[in-house]
This record gives C-alpha cells, sequence and structure tokens, in this order.
C-alpha cells in the first residue's frame, strides 16, 4: 500500500509542493510528515492537502492554515 498527498491551491487546483514527499507505507508515517513540512508547504503555495491510499482519497482537503480564532 502506497499512502501519498496531494497539494492544492485554495480553490483545488494542484500545485508542485516546496518540498518532496516520499510514497509513504502507513497512514501514520504519511501524517507525521506532513506535521513536520505543512509550514514550508505552505510558505510554498500550498493552501490544503488530500491523502489517498493507492489513488483512493482517504480524506481532505484538509487546510494547512491555522485556524481563526
Amino acid at each position: 500500500m502506497a499512502w501519498t498527498w496531494r497539494f492544492e491551491t485554495a480553490d483545488g487546483t494542484e500545485v508542485q509542493p516546496a518540498v518532496e514527499p516520499e510514497e509513504f507505507t502507513t497512514q501514520g508515517d504519511a501524517e507525521s510528515w506532513i506535521g513536520e513540512y505543512w509550514k514550508p508547504l505552505q510558505e510554498g503555495g500550498a493552501d490544503q492537502v488530500v491523502l489517498s491510499e493507492d489513488g483512493a482519497v482517504v480524506y481532505g482537503p484538509m487546510s494547512l492554515h491555522a485556524e481563526q480564532s
């Protein structure tokens, strides 16, 4: 199984990530990676991400922007 991230602008357009990800073997590895690199990804133009397993969307889009209170 391969877990992958798709990087998008706020309108859902796919963008190239500022940090190149790998294919992950577990959901936890993929989520740990996004937790570590979300800020440079956001600064590089990605507004949201979608997590897929073997091409099937698991969840998303998930914003890379901090919650506004």
